[in-house]
C-alpha cells in the first residue's frame, strides 16, 4: 500500500499490528506509545519528512480515547490534573511546531534532540528506582475500607489533593503547570502528546501513583496532539517547500491498532507491580535512546 504523503509504501497490516503491541504496554504507564512510533516511521518505514511529526499528533488522537474511557470507567482518572497540564501543554505544543519546522527540520539534529531529552527522564526514573531520591511515602488517610479509585479532597490555585487506595496524594499546580509549557514544547517539536515526559516526571519527582496518573496525562495528551494537528494543518499553506501536514492513511491505520492496545492495556494496568511498570519504562526510553545517539552518530 502506497502512502503519497510519506511516499513510502508499506503492507497495510504492518502499522496496527506495531501499534497495538507498542501501545498495550505503554499505555500501562501513561503513555501513547507515539514516542516510540516516530522512530518506528522513521527508521523501519522510512518515513523522514517533516509530516512525520503530525502524523503522529493525528495517532495520538484517534487513539488515545481508548485508553481514556477505559481509565474513566474504573473511576481512575484524576482530572484536575488533566486540565492542568493541558493549559500549560497547548501553547508550548504551538510554539514547539514552530521550532520543529524553522530549525530542526533535518532528520539528524532532530534525532539528538530527542535522544537528549528521553536520556534525561530515564535517569531521573533510575534515581527513582535505586532509591537515590529520598522522599516521605504518602501519607494514610482515614479511609474505611480504601477505596480502589480516585476521589479529589482539595482542589485550588495552588495545590491539588487526592485519596486513593487509603492513601493520600498531592502536587503543587503552579509547579505542574510551569513543567506543562516545557512539556509542551518538547512534545510540540517531538511530534507527540507530551505522556512520554510527563508521567515519568509525576512518578519520578512528584511520587504519584501510576494508577492514578496514567489516564490523566493519556486525556492530556489527547488535547495537546489535538492542538498540534490542527496547529500544522493551519500553517502548511505557508510552507510550500515542505511537507507538513499529515498522512491521514498513516495516522489512520497505527490508530486503529492503538485505539484497541491502549483499550485492553489500560484494563490490564492493575495486574502489573508499579515498579515492573516503572522498570517498563525505563526500558523503552533508555531503547530509545541508545538507537537514535547511533542513528545520529552515523548520520
Amino acid at each position: 500500500m502506497y502512502f503519497p504523503t510519506a511516499e513510502i509504501e508499506v503492507s497495510p497490516f504492518v502499522p496496527p499490528l506495531v501499534a497495538f503491541a507498542v501501545s498495550f504496554f505503554t499505555s500501562m504507564g501513561g503513555i501513547s506509545g507515539a514516542f516510540l512510533l516516530l522512530p518506528f516511521q522513521m527508521t523501519f518505514l522510512g518515513y523522514t519528512n517533516t509530516s512525520v511529526s503530525a502524523t503522529n499528533q493525528l495517532y495520538n488522537v484517534f487513539s488515545n480515547p481508548g485508553g481514556v474511557f477505559r481509565y474513566y470507567r474504573e473511576k481512575r482518572m484524576l482530572w484536575p490534573l488533566s486540565w492542568i497540564v493541558m493549559a500549560g501543554a497547548v501553547p508550548g505544543v504551538v510554539i514547539g511546531g514552530l521550532v520543529r519546522i524553522n530549525w530542526l527540520a533535518d532528520v539528524r539534529p532532530f534525532k539528538l534532540f530527542v535522544a537528549l531529552v528521553l536520556l534525561g527522564i530515564g535517569l531521573e526514573m533510575i534515581r527513582d528506582l535505586f532509591g537515590w531520591m529520598r522522599f516521605k511515602p504518602a501519607p494514610k488517610y482515614e479511609q474505611s475500607p480504601p477505596k480502589p479509585y480516585v476521589e479529589v479532597v482539595e482542589r485550588n490555585l495552588s495545590r491539588v489533593s487526592y485519596t486513593f487506595d487509603g492513601h493520600l496524594y498531592s502536587f503543587s499546580v503552579p509547579i505542574l503547570l510551569f513543567y506543562s509549557i516545557a512539556v509542551g514544547l518538547v512534545g510540540g517539536i517531538y511530534g507527540i502528546g507530551g505522556g512520554a515526559i510527563i508521567a515519568p516526571f509525576l512518578v519520578s519527582v512528584f511520587h504519584l501513583p501510576i494508577y492514578t496518573v496514567a489516564g490523566a496525562t493519556l486525556a492530556a495528551t489527547f488535547v495537546n496532539a489535538l492542538a498540534g494537528v490542527l496547529f500544522y494543518i493551519a500553517i502548511s499553506p505557508l510552507y510550500p517547500d515542505l511537507s507538513i501536514a499529515p498522512d491521514w492513511g498513516m495516522a489512520l491505520l497505527l490508530s486503529l491498532g492503538g485505539l484497541l492496545g491502549m483499550y485492553f492495556g489500560a484494563k490490564f494496568q492493575k495486574c502489573i507491580s508499579p515498579v515492573l511498570l516503572k522498570w517498563m519504562l525505563v526500558v523503552i526510553l533508555f531503547g530509545t535512546v541508545i538507537a537514535y545517539f547511533v542513528e545520529f552518530v552515523r548520520g
